[in-house]
């Protein structure tokens, strides 16, 4: 995949979309947090950073560019990440931040490789989605 089409996979909490399972998976695909909403899950629809009023009104492309960022539902989202997948949104977006989105996708890209074969690790799960390896 092209880093510009992957940098629309990069939603505007930080999270990547291409390593997460809901993108990652053959059937009912979710085009990612900034794709049409059409077979995305209910509780993506809902999203409360993606229906920010700072996101809705166009103001925004990423939660770092906010007043009140981090804000408390950034911050738990950030933590429950932390906790379950050992991944931090705001350090995504700090990253961005600081060197720009295309550093940021390049060193995604090499980030979630799977060193078996290549292909995307899954946040979420932990294995590659391609060959299956477990992510250490």
């Amino acid at each position: 995949m092209e880093s510009k089409k992957k940098g629309l996979l990069i939603a505007p909490c930080g999270m990547n979309c291409s390593v997460c399972m809901a993108y990652l998976r053959e059937r009912n695909k979710c085009p990612g947090s900034r794709g049409p909403d059409t077979g995305k899950a209910a509780t993506r629809i809902r999203c409360k950073i993606k229906n920010c009023e700072v996101f809705q009104k166009g103001k925004a492309k990423f939660c770092f560019t906010c007043k009140n960022f981090p804000c408390t539902i950034l911050k738990h989202l950030d933590l429950r990440y932390q906790t379950r997948y050992h991944m931090s949104m705001i350090e995504n977006l700090e990253f961005i931040k600081k060197k720009g989105i295309k550093k940021f996708v390049e060193n995604e890209k090499i980030r979630w490789a799977s060193p078996e074969c290549g292909g995307i690790m899954c946040v979420h799960t932990g294995y590659c989605n391609t060959c299956g390896r477990k992510r250490l």
